[in-house]
C-alpha cells in the first residue's frame, strides 16, 4: 500500500456548514477546527469597528491572516493589519487586539492558535482562559441557542 493510499480523506466545511455566533460585542465567531489533544483551535472572527479585545497573553504561537478590515495592538499600534495581512505571534506574546474605529465593514479575521489565552485584568492578573476546550463548548451552545444547531460540524481531533 502506498503513503497516498494510508492518507485519511481531506475534510471540507464550507463557510455555511458553521454559522457564525455572536460573542457579545457585535462582533461574531465561527469555530472551524479544535485538536482537544494538542490544544490547537482554528477560529474567524468578525470583528465590529473599535472592537477590543481584552490584554491577553499566549501561551503557544498564533497565527493570523485578516481578509477584510484593519485592526493592531495598542501595544504597537504603528503596525496595522488590513486585508491581506498575514501575523505570527510568538508564544508568550501580550497584547490588547483593537478593531480600527473608523472601519466601514466587519473586520474578518482568521486565526490558529495554539495553546490558550490568559485573559488579563489591569493588574496582570488572569480574569480567565480561553483554550480548543473552551472555545468549542461555548461555540456549541452559541449555534444550540442562535441557529437551533446542538451539534455543529466542527472538525474536531481528541485522539
Amino acid at each position: 500500500m502506498s503513503i497516498l493510499e494510508e492518507a485519511p480523506s481531506a475534510l471540507l466545511r464550507r463557510q455555511e456548514d458553521l454559522p457564525f455566533v455572536n460573542i457579545g460585542d457585535g462582533s461574531q465567531l465561527q469555530v472551524l477546527q479544535v485538536d482537544l489533544v494538542n490544544g490547537v483551535w482554528i477560529i474567524r472572527n468578525r470583528f465590529a469597528p473599535g472592537t477590543i479585545v481584552q490584554k491577553h497573553k499566549h501561551t503557544g504561537s498564533v497565527y493570523a491572516f485578516t481578509n477584510s478590515g484593519a485592526w493592531h495592538y495598542l501595544e504597537s499600534s504603528e503596525s496595522v493589519n488590513v486585508a491581506g495581512s498575514y501575523l505570527y505571534e510568538p508564544a508568550g506574546s501580550v497584547h490588547t487586539l483593537h478593531v480600527l474605529d473608523d472601519n466601514t465593514e466587519l473586520t474578518d479575521v482568521w486565526f490558529a492558535i495554539h495553546g490558550a489565552n490568559l485573559n488579563m485584568n489591569e493588574l496582570g492578573g488572569i480574569d480567565y482562559i480561553i483554550d480548543a476546550q473552551t472555545v468549542y463548548d461555548f461555540y456549541r451552545a452559541a449555534c444550540k441557542e442562535e441557529h437551533g444547531l446542538s451539534d455543529p460540524p466542527v472538525i474536531v481531533i481528541n485522539s
